[in-house]
């Protein structure tokens, strides 16, 4: 089976729909598939679900397809940094399921995992828990959270091999591996190929069998702050 393609848009060839949900990795603007969310932008699909812990910046990563109005709702736990965000929510154009962090990756950890949805104690008596199934277990209170499967899942990675195997790099590895996972196909995206065998069996922290298509990407890597000391007199 052939996984290695040349280009973002090539590997995401008869993938792409109108009002599709999509998980995408990252975290702020470490570990995001940059060239993907460009070819999805050129591509002009629209009306997208999208899972992702924030929505980039303006001008970056998701920013760019709420810039161009192709998100419908952002399934996230961070909006901050991203001004386009605000306005669209607060004027309603852009509908929003906030979900706690840990819980955000959850579901989608289940969704890959075949489960259909959890309990957890987070978010109970909040806003969080509004329209939930409520039950107590041990004297304590859960809500219900349901999984997270999505259309297609986009991600970004270090390493790979032509298989699909993907190694990450620190903390960019974030939310990649279970957005992968709840993808009903995964593409991903990552700086180096390397031939099969290369990479240590033991060091793989997303299995090929999670990834369909593959490409290797050119990536820009933003800082989306950056703090720096003022220099001594």
């Amino acid at each position: 089976m052939k996984k290695v393609y040349d280009s973002a848009a090539a590997a995401l060839e008869g993938l792409l729909f109108d009002g599709m949900t999509i998980a995408a990795g990252g975290f702020g603007l470490c570990g995001i598939p940059e060239n993907l969310i460009a070819a999805i932008r050129d591509a002009g699909t629209k009306n997208l679900t999208v899972a992702s812990n924030n929505a980039g910046v303006d001008d970056f990563g998701l920013g760019i397809l709420l810039k161009t109005r192709q998100v419908k709702k952002m399934i996230s736990s961070y909006v901050g940094e991203n001004a386009e965000f605000m306005r669209q929510y607060l004027s309603g154009e852009l509908e929003l399921e906030f979900t706690p962090q840990g819980t955000l990756a959850e579901r989608m950890r289940a969704g890959g995992a075949g489960i259909p949805g959890f309990y957890t104690a987070t978010g109970v008596g909040t806003v969080i828990a509004e329209g939930k199934e409520h039950k107590d277990f041990d004297g304590r209170t859960y809500i219900l959270e349901r999984a997270i499967v999505a259309d297609l899942a986009i991600v970004k990675g270090w390493k790979a091999d032509p298989s699909g195997n993907l190694v990450f790099r620190k903390t960019a590895r974030n939310f990649n591996v279970p957005a992968a996972t709840c993808g009903r196909v995964c593409v991903a995206e990552v700086e180096e190929i390397v031939p099969l065998g290369a990479l240590d069996p033991d060091c793989i922290h997303l299995p090929g069998i999670y990834v369909h298509r593959l490409i290797k990407g050119v990536h820009e890597k933003r800082i989306e702050q950056r703090t720096v000391r003022k220099r001594a007199a």
